[in-house]
């Protein structure tokens, strides 16, 4: 198996006018990952994914997707699909002449899996032969997703997929990308949605403001060192208060008389300090029926390193 990895970027910039849109950009995607790009509105995460497609050229730096140095030149790499700010889409053709008005313009040697066969991999077979301006918004990202499978990519850029998928939409896409994944393609995928990250991706990077401020595994996220707020609901609630309070590292941080859910403890604490309270816990015979985070690792992770800090004085 190939083992250059899928992306390697190193100081990469890239400015618009006076805006500096990347900053020095550090990235390495494995082949066989799925890989998540975190981070606010405007912190570049659009313009990095159009570097990877060949919309664009970085001002300096160095990039390599699968292994081959980029050029100046304006320029799709070869093996590589995906798509920025939604899928280009004709909306008076059909699902299935959509995708093939997008082969004809690769030419007859692309290298094409099967209309029908991305069709049912997104799970539109259904609607294959529906005009694309009746279709919602998932619909639209499911049949992007399909055009990008067209060519076999091995780089997978793609820039929220996950707009407007309902449930069932959602298991396809997630589906599709974990083969891929599976099968050695590299996968670049930009979302708000967290939840969707923590499950696909092995890995995350965050910018902010052009710059890389984590990047490595999403296990990392919610290392020991880092304190997040935790909801538990046990078999006994005012006696897991009373351990909880008496427990080093534990904090109670809600309000039980102002919230209509009293028997949900909330605790903030690192990962030892609630290892010992649920081990308190089992000992005394009090269930542990939910223990999950307020907010997940990532998106604390997110607020922690994105937010705007305020300098005192």
């Amino acid at each position: 198996m190939d083992t250059l990895p899928a992306v390697r970027a190193r100081g990469i910039t890239k400015c618009f006018g006076n805006v500096v849109a990347l900053d020095g950009i550090d990235l390495d995607v494995a082949r066989g990952r799925i890989h998540g790009l975190v981070g606010p509105n405007g912190a570049g995460k659009t313009t990095l994914l159009g570097l990877l497609l060949g919309l664009a050229v970085a001002d300096s730096g160095r990039l390599e997707i699968l292994g081959t140095p980029v050029g100046r030149a304006l320029a799709a790499p070869d093996g590589v699909a995906g798509f920025v700010d939604g899928p280009g889409l004709y909306p008076s053709l059909t699902a299935r002449q959509n995708l093939a008005a997008l082969a004809a313009l690769r030419g007859s040697d692309a290298r094409t899996a099967g209309i029908g066969d991305v069709l049912d991999q997104v799970g539109l077979t259904d609607v294959a032969d529906d005009r694309v301006r009746g279709f919602s918004l998932g619909m639209r990202q499911r049949l992007g997703l399909a055009a990008a499978l067209l060519t076999g990519p091995r780089l997978l850029v793609l820039d929220e997929p996950a707009n407007g998928l309902d449930p069932a939409g959602k298991k396809h896409v997630h589906g599709v990308l974990t083969r891929l994944a599976a099968d050695g393609t590299g996968v670049v995928l930009s979302s708000h949605r967290m939840d969707d990250l923590e499950a696909l991706c092995s890995e995350v990077t965050i910018i902010a403001t052009g710059r890389v401020v984590f990047s490595g595994p999403v296990a990392e996220l919610a290392a020991e060192n880092r304190e997040l707020d935790y909801r538990l609901l046990t078999s006994d609630p005012p006696a897991a208060r009373g351990l909880a309070t008496g427990t080093a590292g534990i904090r109670v941080v809600d309000d039980a008389p102002l919230r209509h859910d009293a028997e949900r403890l909330v605790v903030r604490a690192r990962i030892p300090a609630l290892d010992d309270l649920v081990a308190r816990l089992v000992h005394a015979g009090i269930a542990v029926r939910e223990l999950t985070p307020v907010v997940s690792p990532l998106e604390a992770a997110f607020l922690s390193l994105t937010e705007p800090r305020e300098d005192a004085g």
